[in-house]
């Protein structure tokens, strides 16, 4: 019979991500503690959400990468991604572009769901770096186009 996880506390997850190879940092900030930890080195957050029934555990946790922007965003990048990707959802928030992914546990999941979600999110970091690559190359090589097609109607 496959034991279930229906919840997880910080120190828990901290223990199941170090299984996994990662290190992980817990933080406390105004009394909300989040892992702190990095794949590829690019660095994530682990956020709690809402509370189970048993003291400091929850029933679902968020992982969350939060990049700063340097100069202007190429337009569409967040809803590009929204309409090509699951799991993962990427947003900006001030002058943070952000992906999360939302686990939850509440009807109790498999020691490999829990595993398996982490994979997941690795790999989304991963294809995120490349997506951002590939997005604002393509914006580019657009933005390069429509230059060239101003400059030869002026010379017209």
């Amino acid at each position: 019979m496959t034991q279930l996880i229906s919840h997880v506390s910080p120190q828990s997850l901290t223990e199941v991500l170090q299984a996994a190879g990662y290190r992980v940092n817990q933080t406390e900030q105004n009394g909300i503690v989040q892992l702190l930890s990095a794949s590829q080195g690019i660095g994530y957050a682990v956020r709690f959400g809402n509370p189970a029934v048993e003291q400091g555990s929850y029933v679902d946790f968020t992982f969350s990468c939060a990049l700063r922007v340097q100069g202007e965003l190429p337009q569409g990048v967040a809803e590009q991604w929204n309409a090509s990707r699951r799991f993962a959802r990427l947003s900006l928030q001030g002058e943070f572009l952000v992906m999360e992914m939302d686990v939850v546990l509440a009807a109790g999941v498999s020691s490999d769901h829990l595993r398996g979600n982490l994979e997941l999110w690795d790999r989304l970091l991963q294809e995120f770096i490349v997506y951002l690559r590939d997005f604002s190359q393509a914006a580019q090589a657009s933005t390069a186009k429509v230059a060239t097609a101003e400059q030869e109607e002026v010379a017209l």
